[in-house]
């Protein structure tokens, strides 16, 4: 700032100074050193000049050589009017003849607009414009400029100028910071929150933006009606009026005619990691909530390269006479699926519009019904590239446009809307598996970068060594920005969409830091445990990293709050089903993990799971065991691949059905994948890009027909036994015994130890004390024998008047390996209750009241 002082009465001298100092200056400059405005709200000017005027914006800047420069910006008689206030100036500046010399910009301060929207000059002297000051009282100066509406928005950029013919006496001032004075027209400095887009009962439209390392930011508007990929209207934010600490943000008081809008970001590394620019990338806004392309071809592919938000509300659902489920977390069975590949196969019969999308779960609501399922758990739906899957998201608020009957972002919202209030209302809650920890974005170049890592790159991401994942598009989760735009996704999810709960994808990299160390008390795993939004929602960390398809061990932080997805139930049946594992291990799953879920939680916490999106399924499990695939822990029962092998088939077909009974006989909460009710096949690849749509062909086959049937009744045997496998607290020893081979204790630790049963018995205090008890449920005798041998199993002596039924065996043939009714076990010594159990089978007795 130039050192100006009046008290010794050197003018000349000080004008002197002053020319010397600005005399290279010329009238542009750089959009990012504007001059520091600040809103105030004091008026200098009498009421008749600022009567009248509309939505007045009032800006305050100190002038170089001293002296206070304020202008009002606002509206009046469909015009915009700009009043120009100077005051203070030193006496010397006040005597000479200054004008305003001024011109008007958007994008760039450097090239001036024509004042007339017809002309096409891009010369800036050619589009400057001189308007006089007008004397008003003492040592104040004062000029006004009028606007059509049609010309704004734009910013006025100005300076003071002498027109003394004495070409070495003019002078020109500007700023304190030497740069032009410049003020938003049509556009206001706007709000800092909240985030995203936010519209006015007024018409009015504020856009907020977070990006610390970005040196200039630039508001990009679409009319639709031109080239859709070049922006119709583009306005750069001042970064000191359009600023709050790291926020963007400009308020628009009309946005008609344009329709999409979008960013161009300018980001500098201030860490030492070299520059990262994007001057041409637009790049959506992270909180868009209703997102548009770029390409006017709906068949092209959703990517995150076209993709911008919408200028619109989301328009309102009508929410009334929802029916909540509110299901306890121990009550629950999770079936899990992706919603395109769920109904997009011909064979769905669902005609174009429906079939892949929301709305085709509504139609297929009855197979829910038809396995007793209460919960459906959805693959990731954010919108991802559909190059690289769901599991690869770029954005956070709003359902992928292709799950919309019309591929586009309204009807998606809309058509899930539709879909979560049908399914409340039978009965079902609605789980989404959420992905916050990577996005689809590789870095780098500005061809491949788009959102977040356009946007703020250094915030955003990971970057250097040590990312765990390895991924240039790791989320840096301890950010507390990208905790704030994580927690306010999910309230989203949670306020406009109803959801029930989330499964959180790769969850161990959400309480990692960038060296690999895992933090104690993570702030967003404690956050979101303790948010009053999400307070009543389910969350399950599930701990599978899908850049590798393998998951991590990790002791999660859980504050009696968070469930979890169990790896080790998958690992340790698959083993004991093939031979191979430990009766203890088995033993353990079978009574809800207290190995991890007894550490204040319970076995309601454990989400078990025998297959699942990643890796084989069910009938790949049991048909393919190449060495390739020994992380899958598969069998292939004898024979690789299809067979026409009778007893390899038979084998196959009992280690299925030992798969579903193991699950649903097991204390936690079962957790289904699609197809596998219908035997889907990947032919034996565990690759996530080779799962197929489901067949609703094979679902009314046999084979199909038999195993749902079977799921159906284990889940209602489950339900009518809830006080045994739907409990929220592990059984007590008194309520459970154990058996190994020839009435011995089990051999826990022996390998070659390949058979277990167990007898369990309701906690008599519970059934007293339950009410909605109907009758005394008898005890139950479940065995497992995964031996290539039979095994010959001596039950329990019944207590008088009671007799053993059995209610499944999964060795013999359909429909009698199972039965609602049971068959009654009888004696096949004095006083023995003897039965033989096949090879690699299970079986499952009840003690019931013998009908005399």
């Amino acid at each position: 700032m130039v050192n100006l002082r009046k008290d010794q009465g050197h003018g000349e001298d000080f004008k002197d100074r002053a020319r010397n100092a600005r005399q290279n200056m010329d009238l542009t400059a750089n959009a990012s050193s504007r001059s520091t405005g600040s809103q105030i709200g004091t008026s200098l000017l009498t009421a008749t000049e600022t009567k009248g005027l509309e939505n007045t914006s009032t800006y305050l800047f100190r002038a170089e050589i001293g002296g206070l420069v304020k202008v009002y910006v606002g509206r009046k008689n469909l015009k915009y009017v700009v009043l120009i206030e100077i005051s203070s100036l030193p006496q010397w500046a006040d005597e000479s003849d200054l004008v305003v010399k001024w011109g008007i910009f958007r994008s760039d301060s450097s090239s001036f607009m024509p004042f007339d929207p017809q002309m096409s000059s891009t010369r800036t002297e050619s589009n400057s414009f001189q308007t006089p000051l007008i004397k008003k009282g003492q040592n104040m100066l004062f000029s006004r400029i009028e606007f059509g509406l049609d010309q704004a928005p734009f910013y006025l950029s100005f300076l003071l100028k002498s027109q003394s013919n004495d070409p070495e006496s003019n002078l020109e001032i500007r700023s304190h910071r030497k740069t032009n004075f410049c003020v938003p027209v049509g556009i206001r400095s706007g709000h800092p929150a909240p985030l995203g887009i936010s519209f006015s009962n007024d018409g009015s439209v504020n856009f907020a933006l977070f990006s610390k390392n970005s040196e200039s930011v630039i508001l990009c508007l679409y009319d639709g009606k031109a080239d859709k990929n070049k922006p119709s209207l583009e306005i750069a934010l001042d970064p000191y009026i359009n600023r709050t600490g790291d926020i963007w943000h400009v308020l628009m008081e009309s946005v008609w005619p344009y329709v999409a809008y979008g960013y161009r970001c300018n980001e500098t590394s201030s860490n030492g990691q070299g520059d990262v620019v994007h001057p041409k990338q637009v790049l959506l806004d992270p909180y868009s909530k209703i997102l548009g392309s770029l390409l006017s071809d709906r068949t092209a592919a959703f990517s995150p390269m076209n993709c911008i938000g919408n200028l619109s509300e989301v328009p309102a659902f009508d929410w009334s006479d929802e029916k909540h489920p509110c299901l306890r977390l121990e009550n629950l069975v999770v079936y899990r699926l992706n919603v395109q590949r769920f109904t997009e196969d011909k064979s769905s019969q669902l005609p174009t519009g429906v079939a892949g999308t929301f709305s085709g779960l509504i139609e297929k609501l009855v197979h829910f019904k038809v396995l007793r399922v209460n919960a459906i758990l959805l693959e990731p739906i954010f919108p991802f590239d559909e190059q690289k899957g769901p599991y690869f998201p770029f954005h956070f608020f709003s359902p992928m446009n292709l799950y919309g009957p019309i591929h586009d972002s309204l009807s998606a919202i809309n058509s899930m809307k539709e879909m979560v209030k049908k399914l409340h209302a039978n009965g079902l809650e609605v789980l989404l598996e959420v992905v916050y920890t990577h996005t689809t974005d590789d870095g780098g170049s500005a061809s491949h970068t788009v959102g977040l890592q356009g946007i703020d790159y250094y915030s955003y991401y990971h970057f250097g060594c040590g990312v765990a994942s390895g991924s240039k598009g790791a989320l840096n989760c301890n950010n507390p920005v990208v905790q704030q735009m994580i927690l306010d996704s999910l309230r989203y999810w949670v306020t406009e969409f109803h959801i029930d709960g989330f499964c959180f994808v790769n969850a161990s990299s959400l309480v990692g830091r960038v060296d690999g160390d895992y933090l104690p008390r993570p702030a967003l795993i404690e956050a979101i445990a303790f948010d009053p939004l999400l307070s009543k929602a389910k969350i399950i960390a599930d701990c599978l990293d899908p850049n590798d398809a393998s998951f991590k061990e990790v002791r999660f932080p859980h504050w009696k709050r968070w469930a979890e997805m169990n790896p080790r139930f998958c690992r340790d049946v698959r083993n004991f089903l093939r031979g191979e594992g430990l009766l203890s291990d088995l033993a353990t799953r079978l009574c809800g993990s207290g190995d991890v879920f007894s550490d204040g939680r319970g076995p309601a916490y454990s989400f078990n799971f025998v297959s699942r999106n990643f890796g084989l399924s069910i009938v790949d499990l049991v048909s393919f065991g190449d060495s390739e695939l020994s992380s899958e822990l598969s069998w292939n029962c004898g024979e690789e691949g299809s067979t026409n092998k009778v007893n390899v088939l038979e084998t196959r077909l009992k280690q299925i059905r030992n798969f579903f009974f193991i699950l649903f006989v097991s204390l936690g909460v079962p957790v289904i994948n699609m197809g596998d009710e219908c035997g889907q096949s990947c032919n034996g690849s565990p690759l996530y890009k080779d799962k197929k749509p489901f067949d609703w062909e094979a679902l009314r086959m046999n084979f199909g027909v038999q195993l749902t049937q079977f799921v159906a009744f284990l889940s209602s045997f489950r339900m009518r036994r809830r006080r045994l496998f739907q409990s929220r607290d592990f059984l007590e020893e008194d309520n459970i015994d154990w058996l190994g081979s020839d009435l011995t204790q089990p051999r826990w630790e022996d390998k070659s130890s390949k058979f277990l049963a167990m007898t369990l018995r309701e906690n008599n205090k519970v059934s007293e004390s339950n009410s909605d008890s109907s009758h005394e449920e008898g005890d139950l005798f479940i065995a497992f024998n995964a031996s290539d041998q039979s095994e010959s199993v001596i039950l329990p002596p019944p207590s008088k008047d009671v007799a053993w039924f059995r209610l499944v065996d999964t060795a013999l043939t359909f429909p009698g390996f199972f039965s609602t009714n049971g068959e009654l076990v009888v004696e096949q010594a004095a006083e023995l209750l003897a039965y033989e159990m096949k090879s690699h089978s299970c079986a499952l007795f009840e003690a019931r009241r013998s009908i005399s």
